[in-house]
C-alpha cells in the first residue's frame, strides 16, 4: 500500500489538540496500583463507550451516541450526547440514536421511540417528524435541509390457503395458523419476520406525511445518498427477478425525489453497495466486488459516474475489504474504513489510487469480545471523527486533522483509574502447517509475575470470517482478572490480512485453523509463564465450533467450553436463520447431494475422539446456532460417559451479551467449569 505524507494541520486547529490532549491525559493516567482493583463482573455494568460519532460540516462539534448499561432493567442505554473539539461542552441533548446534521449544523435529526425527530440547537427544542407505524432506520438529510430521507417497512397480509373459521363471540381460540412462503423468514434476535418489504421515504423536514420513493417486491434496507441537488437519490438494492436466491447479488440505482423513474447504475454479479455521491454530484463513490462464490471475497472501493459510465476501481493494490466511502468536499478522494491486521483505520484514496491511514485504533461499539466495528465522519476540512479503542479503552470519542489523533472524551475514566486490567500484547508466530505467519495477543492476568506459571485459555473468535484485535474486551479481562493468561488470535480465515488468506477456509472448514491455533498455544508456553498441565479453550460461534472440533482432534486440555457452537453441518445448514448465506458456497453439492464434507467437518463426526469435559453454553433463543445443535454434542458425551453440561441463557439469542448479567454469568461458568478441572501445581 502506497502512504503519501500526512497533510500539515490547519492553523485553527494546533490549539484545539493542545487542550484535548490534556483531557485525554488526565483520562490515561493511572491511580497508583494500591488503590486499584482486577476488573470484576459487577464492572460490566459500569462501563460506558462511544458509537456512531457524527462531526459537524463545520468541523466544530461532535454528537455521538453514548450507551451505558442500566442494572435495574439490565439492558443497554443509548443516549445522543455533544462534545465540542476540545473536550469542552460535553453534555446530553437526548434519548435516541442514529445522530445527523444538517449541513449548516443548526438542527440534529436522530430516531427515538420508533420516529424521527429533529433538535434545534440554538434553542433545544425538539419535534417530532413523523407518526410511523413501522420502525425508521438509514436517516440522510437532503443537502438544503428541507427533507429527510429514510428507510422502512411496508408490510403486506401474510399469505394463506384457506380464511380461518370465525370463533364464536367471547370465544378464546388459539391465533390463526401461519403460512410461510418466504426464502428467509427468520432472523436471530428478531425471530420471525414481519411479512413486508423495505423501501425508502423522503419526509419534509417541517414534518407531513412521508412519500414512498421506491417501489415493488424487493427489499431497499440500506440509506440512500442524495445527488447534490436534492432532486434524485442514489440507493443500493436488489431488484434483480431471482433476487430472493440471488441473496449476494445487489446493483445501484438512481431514482428521482419524489417518486419518479428507477434506473439501475451497475449491472454485474455481486454486491455494489454504500453509495455515496461527489460533492459536484458528477460521481458516485461505492463498494463492491464481483461474485466468484467464494467464501471469502475482498470489498474494494470503486467509483463510476452519475450516469454509470467510467466504472474503475480506487483500491486494487490494497488488497483489504472497505466500507463507509465519504468524499473529500473537494472531491479530491475519498475516505473510507478498514480493518488491517486486527486494527480498524481510516484510509483516504486519491482518485489516482494513491492510499494513505488516516486514523487507527477505529472501534469500541462493543463491550464483549475484542471485534472490530465502529464508524467515522468527515468536516469540511478533513476533520475525522471517530470512536476509538485500545486494549485498555473501551470506545471512546477522537479526532485527527491528518496528524495525531486527539481523544476528547474520557467516559471511563472514573472506572478504569480504579481497576488493574490485564496487559495485552500482540505475538506473531508460524503455523505448524504451512509456516504461515499467524497475529494473535496475549493478555496476562492483573499483577502478573513471569516467574509463575499460570493457567492458559484459548479464546477463539466467531466468523469465522472476522477478526479479533488489539481493542478492549470486557469477555478477555474477565479471564485474565480470575487468574488465567489468555491467548485470542486470527487464525486462517479472519480477515484482514487479505482475500487468499482470508479464502483459505473455502470447502476446509474446520481445516489447518486448527494447527494455527495449536501453534499458537506453543508459542505462548514457550515464553515460560504458562503450565502445560492447565491448558483450557472456549469460543463462541465459529469459536465454539473451533471448540468442539478441537476436543475431538487432542486432549491435551483439561476442559473446554464450547459457546453457541455448530455440532451438524447438516442440521445447521438446514434450519438456522443465516442458511442462505453459505449453503452454496460452504461445502461442495447440498447436504442430500454430497453428504459426505458436511459429515466430515462436523464436530460431532469426532464425539467418539473426545476425552475433554465439555460444557455448551447458549442462548434459548439462539437461531443462528440453535439451542439442538448444543444438545446434540451434549446427548452424544453423556451417552460415552463423558463429563458435560449444558448452560441454558433464558431469552438470549445468538448475540448472548446484549444483557450485562448474562455476559457476567456466561463467563462466570466458563470459569467456574475451568477451576473445576484445574490441578494443583500453578508455582
Amino acid at each position: 500500500m502506497y502512504r503519501t505524507p500526512l497533510p500539515t494541520l490547519p492553523a485553527r486547529l494546533t490549539s484545539l489538540f493542545a487542550a484535548s490532549a490534556a483531557l485525554a491525559a488526565f483520562a490515561a493516567t493511572p491511580t497508583p496500583a494500591s488503590a486499584q482493583s482486577p476488573f470484576e463482573s459487577m464492572d460490566v455494568f459500569q462501563l460506558e463507550y462511544a458509537a456512531d460519532p457524527q462531526i459537524t460540516f463545520a468541523g466544530d462539534r461532535i454528537a455521538y451516541v453514548r450507551t451505558s448499561m442500566d442494572i435495574m432493567t439490565d439492558r443497554k442505554r443509548s443516549e445522543l450526547w455533544v462534545v465540542n473539539l476540545d473536550g469542552s461542552g460535553h453534555r446530553r441533548l437526548a434519548a435516541g440514536s442514529s445522530p445527523r446534521w444538517t449541513r449548516d449544523g443548526t438542527r440534529l435529526a436522530y430516531i427515538a421511540d420508533g420516529q424521527i425527530h429533529v433538535r434545534w440547537m440554538d434553542t433545544g427544542e425538539t419535534s417530532t417528524l413523523t407518526q410511523l407505524t413501522e420502525s425508521p432506520s438509514g436517516i440522510r438529510w437532503s443537502p438544503d435541509g428541507r427533507y429527510i430521507a429514510f428507510n422502512m417497512l411496508v408490510p403486506y397480509a401474510p399469505p394463506s390457503l384457506s380464511a380461518p373459521p370465525r370463533p364464536p363471540a367471547g370465544a378464546e381460540w388459539a391465533d390463526p395458523p401461519i403460512m410461510e412462503d418466504r426464502f428467509k423468514s427468520t432472523q436471530d434476535g428478531v425471530g420471525y419476520l414481519d411479512f413486508g418489504y423495505s423501501h425508502i421515504f423522503v419526509v419534509s423536514a417541517d414534518g407531513g406525511t412521508p412519500v414512498q420513493v421506491t417501489s415493488g417486491d424487493f427489499n431497499h434496507s440500506s440509506a440512500a445518498a442524495w445527488t447534490p441537488d436534492g432532486r434524485h437519490l442514489v440507493f443500493s438494492s436488489n431488484r434483480n427477478p431471482d433476487w430472493e436466491r440471488d441473496f449476494r447479488n445487489s446493483e445501484l440505482y438512481i431514482a428521482a425525489v419524489p417518486a419518479g423513474e428507477i434506473r439501475a447504475l451497475t449491472d454485474r454479479p455481486g454486491p455494489d453497495h454504500s453509495p455515496a455521491v461527489s460533492r459536484d454530484g458528477s460521481r458516485v463513490a461505492f463498494v463492491g466486488y464481483e461474485d466468484r462464490t467464494r467464501t471469502y471475497q475482498v470489498s474494494q472501493l470503486r467509483v463510476m459516474h452519475l450516469d454509470g459510465s467510467g466504472h474503475r476501481v480506487l483500491t486494487a493494490d490494497l488488497d483489504r475489504s472497505v466500507s463507509n466511502p465519504v468524499w473529500a468536499e473537494d472531491g479530491s478522494g475519498i475516505y473510507f474504513q478498514y480493518d488491517d491486521e486486527g486494527n480498524t483505520k481510516v484510509g483516504f484514496v486519491t482518485l489516482d489510487g494513491e492510499t494513505r491511514v488516516v486514523a487507527e485504533d477505529v472501534g469500541g461499539t462493543s463491550y464483549g469480545r475484542p471485534y472490530g466495528g465502529g464508524s467515522f465522519s468527515v468536516s469540511w476540512e478533513g476533520i475525522v471523527a471517530f470512536n476509538r479503542t485500545r486494549p485498555d479503552m473501551p470506545g471512546e470519542v477522537a479526532w485527527t486533522s491528518g496528524g495525531q489523533a486527539s481523544t476528547v472524551t474520557s467516559l471511563n475514566a472514573d472506572l478504569l483509574a480504579t481497576k488493574t486490567l490485564g496487559e495485552v500484547e500482540e505475538i506473531w508466530w508460524e503455523s505448524s502447517f504451512d509456516g504461515r505467519r499467524i497475529q494473535g495477543w496475549v493478555v496476562k492476568p492483573p499483577g502478573f509475575d513471569p516467574r509463575r506459571r499460570y493457567p492458559l485459555v484459548l479464546e477463539i473468535h466467531g466468523g469465522p470470517i472476522s477478526n479479533y484485535g488489539d481493542r478492549f474486551s470486557a469477555e478477555v479481562q474477565l479471564l485474565a482478572s480470575a487468574g488465567y493468561v489468555v491467548l485470542y488470535a486470527n487464525p486462517r480465515g479472519s480477515t484482514s490480512y487479505g482475500e487468499e488468506f482470508g479464502d483459505l477456509l473455502y470447502r476446509n472448514y474446520p481445516g489447518e485453523d486448527y494447527d494455527d491455533l495449536m501453534s499458537g498455544v506453543d508459542a505462548v508456553i514457550a515464553q515460560g509463564y504458562v503450565d502445560e498441565n492447565n491448558l483450557f479453550v472456549t469460543g463462541g460461534s465459529a469459536g465454539g465450533i473451533m471448540t468442539a472440533w478441537i476436543v475431538g482432534k487432542t486432549d491435551r486440555f483439561r476442559a473446554a467450553a464450547a459457546q453457541k457452537p455448530v455440532i451438524n453441518w447438516i442440521s445447521k445448514t438446514l434450519t438456522a436463520d443465516n442458511w442462505y448465506g453459505y449453503y452454496h458456497s460452504r461445502y461442495e453439492g447440498l447436504p442430500w447431494e454430497n453428504p459426505d464434507p458436511y459429515w466430515e467437518f462436523s464436530p460431532i463426526s469426532l464425539v467418539g475422539n473426545v476425552e475433554t469435559p465439555t460444557m455448551i453454553i447458549t442462548g434459548e433463543e439462539d437461531l443462528r446456532t440453535p439451542l439442538s445443535e448444543s444438545y446434540q454434542m451434549y446427548h452424544a458425551l453423556k451417552m460415552r460417559g463423558i463429563d458435560t453440561a449444558v448452560i441454558r441463557l433464558p431469552g438470549a439469542s445468538h448475540d448472548m451479551s446484549r444483557r450485562p448479567s448474562q455476559l457476567m454469568a456466561k463467563i462466570a461458568n466458563v470459569v467456574a467449569w475451568f477451576e473445576k478441572y484445574r490441578v494443583a501445581g500453578v508455582s
